[in-house]
């Protein structure tokens, strides 16, 4: 199946919800089958290393965010290295080493995209809306939330799903206030589906929840808002993946994937981009199709690839 810039709704199917069991033993030992699947040594962690940095939303979401604070996570974002520091790389090499996009609140949008306008990187303004965190708001409120965003030129929307309803087991209605909200995006808006799992209850709600965000147009799913007590961990990132899976065999479209909270070390990005690996394959590994959210792993992924760059001019690489 076919589609151009974004995904539309296929219809609510609660046929697709019944005889899901989703066997958290088997679960986690496969997660950590694939997590321990590749051992990244030398050369190769530093090419892993820059393509996660390339899968990162680069994320604020404070609430004490300024103008000032914004314009400093766009300049890192387009700029995590010097020219000095990526000297091994040809010079158009070194352009394309910046994050996938920013992600903030919708008030600072309108900051990032005045900045970014100034440069040269591909990097998306994305936001999150609908009542982030907890989507405990009245669904109007939450779809003027999304237009203000457009409005102020996100690209991007990572909505946040009301889980009571997931709790209730109301999907019609999930489904149906996913709809309005794609409805609002439109065919240029990306939409990003956070589930906040930590808050769905179990595992077969994930696995149902996801299908529904699917079922209803997101072009993304996402675990978490990072702010519950359970964020992205790799178990429940194989059951969004095998939900994804399934999609894709029912329908022939490819819905992309974003962990998001708790991913902080390259460590941690090795381990999720080798899960997607071996389970989607690697044409999820672009950032059409995957990305990270998160605001401390830029650290770690800068301090890897300095001591590895540093490793390599004393080898005279």
């Amino acid at each position: 199946m076919v589609h151009s810039n974004a995904n539309s709704p296929i219809g609510f199917d609660p046929l697709w919800l019944q005889s899901i069991n989703v066997n958290l033993r088997a679960i986690e030992e496969a997660a950590t089958n694939y997590s321990s699947f590749y051992q990244v040594k030398g050369v190769s962690e530093f090419v892993w290393a820059l393509k996660a940095l390339t899968l990162t939303d680069l994320t604020t979401l404070a609430g004490d965010d300024t103008q000032s604070n914004v314009e400093r996570l766009c300049l890192r974002a387009a700029y995590p290295f010097t020219d000095a520091e990526l000297g091994i790389l040809d010079a158009d090499v070194r352009e394309t080493i910046h994050t996938a996009a920013v992600c903030i609140y919708p008030s600072r949008v309108a900051d990032a995209v005045k900045y970014l306008s100034g440069i040269k990187r591909n990097i998306k303004v994305a936001a999150v809306a609908t009542g982030f965190p907890t989507g405990q708001y009245p669904l109007e409120s939450r779809l003027i939330e999304i237009e203000s965003a457009i409005k102020a030129g996100a690209t991007e929307i990572d909505i946040v799903i009301d889980r009571s309803l997931v709790l209730t087991g109301q999907w019609e209605k999930l489904y149906e206030e996913i709809v309005r909200m794609r409805q609002i995006c439109g065919d240029s808006v990306h939409m990003k589906t956070i589930l906040a799992i930590g808050e769905c209850g179990n595992m077969n709600n994930v696995y149902k929840a996801s299908l529904i965000a699917m079922q209803a147009g997101s072009d993304f799913i996402k675990t978490s808002t990072g702010k519950e007590g359970v964020n992205a961990t790799l178990p429940v990132g194989l059951v969004m993946i095998h939900a994804i899976q399934e999609f894709y065999q029912r329908t022939g479209r490819k819905i992309g994937f974003k962990p998001a909270g708790g991913v902080r070390t390259y460590q941690d990005a090795v381990a999720w981009m080798t899960m997607i690996k071996l389970t989607l394959g690697d044409e999820w590994l672009h950032a059409n199709l995957f990305r990270f959210g998160a605001s401390g792993l830029l650290d770690d992924i800068e301090k890897k690839v300095r001591s590895i760059v540093n490793e390599l001019e004393q080898n005279n690489f």
